[in-house]
């Protein structure tokens, strides 16, 4: 058997029907290219927020009370500070507000917070200066910015000294941040932080749903995490009505998510290459019989089984291989843009992109190997009758 006449007669073969080829190739081109994707930007987006987690550094811990009847006294906030392993509190109140200056408005997330805020968050204050605790204490009415804020209402003005309208009260600017990076969970430069005081009697309330806390090393955060919940235990008496999450414990659960979450979409693209093979079957079964007579001839004049069959495989398998490429590489440069587009990282995952072209060549020889098996079993005779 003379492999390299073998190969050279199943490329002359594919290469004689250039149009129907490619169209074979579309389902595993389609298949590849949407595992490559899908993964891809999949992972870039859990990669951006992962990246934001941990810029916040591995000794922050967050606490979310929930019910509707548990919540936290503002006061209560700061005996925080008194618990062994922790540096720094902050309460945090969130609130959606309608932010203008002039005739320019903008629609945001208002975050209400102390002293210690910019700080446990890593922000910078790029000009102006930081939310103090007078601030607080008196609930001064001032607030500090993002840059993405300021040029949304200011233009190329300087923002500072001027009052801004948050839900229609007056905030005068004191400060501005630095920029900082942005993820799939949004522009971190589109804030606007404010004593927590005075977005809490604004908005009428005395009561605290949201802590951030900052341990004085990455080695005492279990400890403060620990000493958290006992407070927190005694506080309310049950643990029903909190949550207590360190930054190691959000990545770990953003990890687990991420691999469900490929294996979905994994499986998901799977099934267009499986579709993609089902099309190169049909398209050799078609081929075999088209090719009936020049199957006869060849095995009329000494060409063996083996011949026949590794003719057609090779032929299936050069298909779904050059389909498998064409869809890993297209999937790569769509993936670029999509994630240039929506601001994300950019992931290319080369086990997935390796483990998406070896299945898809598999594909070609398991759905190749019924219509090889088939033209090699014709009879000569049979075959050389055929109309």
């Amino acid at each position: 058997m003379n492999i390299k006449s073998v190969t050279k007669m199943a490329f002359q073969s594919i290469l004689s029907n250039k149009m129907r080829t490619f169209l074979t190739m579309l389902g595993i081109i389609i298949g590849v290219f949407s595992v490559v994707v899908l993964i891809s930007i999949g992972q870039g987006a859990t990669s951006g927020v992962a990246d934001s987690i941990s810029s916040m550094g591995s000794n922050i811990i967050s606490i979310n009370i929930f019910g509707r009847r548990a919540s936290i006294k503002f006061n209560d906030v700061y005996d925080f500070e008194k618990l062994d392993g922790v540096k720094s509190v902050t309460p945090v109140y969130t609130s959606n507000s309608i932010v203008k200056y002039d005739l320019k408005t903008t629609d945001i997330s208002v975050i209400g917070g102390n002293e210690n805020y910019l700080g446990i968050n890593n922000y910078e204050i790029g000009s102006g200066r930081a939310i103090t605790p007078v601030d607080v204490d008196y609930r001064n009415k001032i607030a500090v910015i993002g840059l993405t804020t300021a040029e949304e209402l200011f233009g190329k003005d300087n923002p500072l000294g001027k009052e801004i309208s948050i839900n229609g009260e007056k905030y005068t600017v004191v400060g501005i941040l630095e920029s900082k990076g942005s993820s799939i969970a949004g522009d971190s430069n589109d804030i606007v932080i404010v004593p927590v005081t005075s977005i809490m009697r604004q908005n009428n309330t005395s009561q605290i749903s949201s802590i951030t806390v900052q341990a004085n090393s990455a080695e005492e955060s279990a400890k403060a995490k620990e000493n958290i919940e006992n407070y927190l235990f005694d506080y309310f008496g049950s643990e029903d009505y909190y949550n207590v999450f360190s930054q190691d414990e959000m990545l770990e659960v953003l990890s687990e998510t991420t691999a469900m979450l490929t294996a979905m979409l994994g499986g998901i693209a799977g099934i267009s290459l499986l579709v993609g093979g089902i099309g190169i079957m049909n398209i050799m079964l078609v081929t075999v019989t088209e090719r009936t007579r020049e199957i006869g001839v060849r095995k009329a004049i000494g060409a063996g089984r083996s011949n026949i069959m590794i003719q057609f495989l090779i032929e299936s398998s050069v298909i779904s291989g050059v389909g498998g490429i064409l869809g890993a590489v297209s999937g790569m440069i769509a993936s670029y843009i999509i994630s240039n587009m929506m601001s994300i990282n950019y992931v290319i995952n080369i086990p997935v992109i390796i483990g998406a072209f070896v299945f898809s060549l598999a594909v070609g020889v398991f759905f190749g190997l019924y219509p090889a098996n088939k033209a090699s079993k014709l009879k000569p005779v049979d075959a050389l009758r055929y109309e």
